[in-house]
């Protein structure tokens, strides 16, 4: 029989396999990785900067407005929708369902909120660039809200004037303005619309674009928690051994450690709201009985032509700071099938998952990485994801960590 004195010797690996099986503490971060993970802390967030579109954006009162106008569900065609009904405060303000349901049923997974003020385009597709032009685009869609700008204007007229007022000055002359018309929706609509003045399309479209900037001011006081990720990172950063609910067990540990290094994740889903705001083709397969879905490469032309984007008639900036808009990528085949990188933050408690809930669970996700399949479309960036049962598991636990 050989003795042990003999073995440890001539098997470190072995000793230090068997020391891990004893349940000795896993190795330290290296200091590669304590930077990575101090880049993924709230604490690393930056405060909000501006919204140069949106000279109310950081009103109180606007704000308060916003906010009035988000959980009212009379703006909408039927009575019963309102942003919040997608949106919802106690879910992450979003859902639970596959696809967002309004008046009728929407061909994307709803959004969070918390925090999305800092990207600089809405949407899983980005074809929107600021939080006022993205409220704007549910109160006129069929399948969401249902209603034209002209009835909204009215409504803000009859039952918000004074709000409105204390925030963007007098409301126009409405009295002309047929009760419902917009140059998009129904063809009696758009006839409406066409029917009037410039000065009068002009008129309800500023109505139109403040209800947006409103809602946006309100959508910017969301914001994420901390997390006990968070509190270990911090206790992290000032040499502290993360203790009671700042700390990680070791399969959380060991998840971090590979959402940072071996598995990547930290490659699209980084900083401290775990996305880069880029727009992906990750091979997800398009979702049964829905048209087809180009992604980013069909917003673009969307977003350029939208009359409230920050270089129309209705933002605020100056050209100069509508850099986004300006240089962004407006063409390639890395557009086709691309979709925002969503934040983690909260991820364990919203499933299903991808733009149009493709994929009903965290496990299943990796999977999908691991198998990495071609894109129905386009060319998917994603390479096979080469990682034990074990590591799958403490990648989840660490996911979890992300919502509590």
């Amino acid at each position: 029989m050989i003795g042990s004195r003999r073995i440890l010797p001539i098997l470190p690996a072995a000793a230090l396999l068997l020391s891990g099986l004893l349940g000795c503490k896993p190795a330290p971060l290296t200091e590669a990785e304590r930077k990575a993970v101090a880049s993924l802390s709230l604490s690393a967030l930056p405060p909000l900067p501006a919204d140069p579109s949106n000279r109310y954006a950081d009103l109180p009162a606007a704000a308060a407005f916003g906010a009035t106008l988000f959980f009212d569900q009379r703006l909408s065609r039927d009575g019963n929708v309102s942003c919040g009904t997608c949106h919802v405060a106690d879910r992450h303000f979003q859902d639970d369902r596959p696809l967002g349901v309004g008046i009728s049923t929407t061909s994307r997974r709803t959004m969070p909120l918390a925090d999305a003020a800092r990207s600089p385009f809405l949407f899983w597709d980005g074809r929107r660039d600021s939080f006022w032009a993205q409220a704007l685009g549910p109160l006129e869609d069929a399948r969401e809200h249902g209603g034209n700008r002209a009835a909204y204007a009215h409504f803000v007229k009859a039952n918000f004037a004074g709000d409105y007022e204390n925030v963007f000055g007098p409301l126009p002359d409405l009295s002309a303005v047929p009760a419902n018309a917009s140059p998009l929706g129904s063809e009696t609509d758009k006839a409406a619309w066409a029917g009037m003045s410039e000065t009068q399309q002009d008129a309800v479209n500023r109505v139109f674009a403040d209800v947006g900037k409103a809602i946006a001011a309100f959508e910017r006081t969301i914001v994420h928690e901390k997390t006990r990720f968070d509190r270990f990172a911090d206790a992290l950063a000032v040499s502290q051994e993360p203790t009671g609910d700042a700390a990680l067990s070791d399969e959380e540990f060991y998840g971090l450690r590979l959402f940072v290094g071996k598995a990547n994740c930290v490659e699209c889903h980084n900083g401290p709201r775990f996305t880069d705001d880029h727009f992906h083709n990750t091979g997800i397969p398009p979702a049964d009985g829905l048209p087809e879905d180009l992604g980013r490469e069909a917003a673009v032309p969307q977003l350029l032509a939208d009359p409230f984007n920050c270089l129309g008639h209705f933002s605020d900036a100056a050209p100069e700071a509508c850099g986004e808009l300006r240089f962004m990528v407006k063409s390639g085949p890395e557009l086709r099938r691309a979709y925002k990188t969503p934040s983690l933050r909260g991820v364990a408690d919203r499933p299903p998952y991808m733009h149009a809930g493709q994929i009903p669970t965290l496990e299943a996700v990796i999977d999908h990485y691991v198998r990495a399949p071609a894109s129905p479309g386009g060319k998917s960036e994603v390479v096979p994801l080469k990682i034990s049962e074990r590591e799958r598991a403490a990648l989840i636990a660490f996911l979890k960590t992300l919502s509590n």
